[in-house]
């Protein structure tokens, strides 16, 4: 066996040590240490490709509601109830009209120079109707023309009458007894009543004898009409 000195064996391990880290040195070179920094761990792991990210990391704008979809945020409106503007139907008049009344005229019931008629409206058809304010009267002769002029409206405060089928209202038809008053006087044949805001009128027969149509004292007056068929 060949022996070394301790000296020899030391050199050579030196040269070795120094041949190895040359080498590791020299594959340190071969890459730029500044383009692959060095990986720190993190809390979280980070997202896989293809997730959705959000709009501000992506740069793609929001969502938008597809065409014709109802969105919820959007406000609703309620189509119009009036269909294309139609306005609604006016309630029907109450009114009584002609045709559903029945004329009369009640007995005289005189004082203190005065003749008073009740003049009398019934409704006679299958409604309930009503009747305000005043009617209106004239008196005619057998051939239709008038004697004397309209009756003058009274005082009073026009009120509204509901009269049921079968109800009646009435108004006084009042004036000066021509024998006292010697106003100038006619009889009339029949009176024409007509009821409040119609045009029609509902002819009665008379029977109450002369009238005052002229002269001193002759007007003739009329009361609003009052439930009922007589004061």
């Amino acid at each position: 066996m060949v022996y070394t000195p301790r000296s020899a064996r030391h050199g050579a391990l030196l040269v070795g040590t120094v041949a190895v880290l040359g080498l590791l040195t020299a594959c340190g070179n071969g890459h730029d240490v500044h383009s692959n920094p060095p990986l720190t761990a993190s809390g979280t792991a980070a997202p896989a490709t293809g997730t959705t990210n959000s709009p501000a990391s992506t740069g793609s704008a929001p969502a938008t509601t597809p065409t014709g979809a109802v969105s919820s945020s959007a406000p609703r409106t309620t189509p119009s109830a009036s269909g294309g503007g139609a306005s609604a139907t006016a309630p029907a008049s109450t009114r009584c009209h002609t045709s559903e009344l029945r004329a009369s005229v009640g007995r005289n019931d005189p004082g203190a120079g005065q003749e008073n008629f009740p003049v009398v409206l019934t409704n006679k058809s299958g409604r309930t109707c009503t009747v305000h304010g005043y009617p209106g009267a004239a008196f005619v002769s057998a051939s239709g023309s008038t004697l004397g002029p309209d009756p003058k409206r009274g005082s009073g405060s026009p009120t509204t009458i509901t009269l049921r089928p079968g109800q009646s209202a009435w108004a006084g038809l009042t004036f000066s007894n021509p024998g006292i008053s010697g106003a100038k006087t006619a009889t009339p044949a029949a009176l024409l009543v007509t009821p409040p805001d119609e045009r029609d009128s509902l002819k009665v027969a008379w029977t109450g004898g002369a009238v005052p149509v002229s002269g001193n004292s002759s007007s003739v007056f009329l009361s609003v009409f009052s439930p009922g068929t007589a004061p």
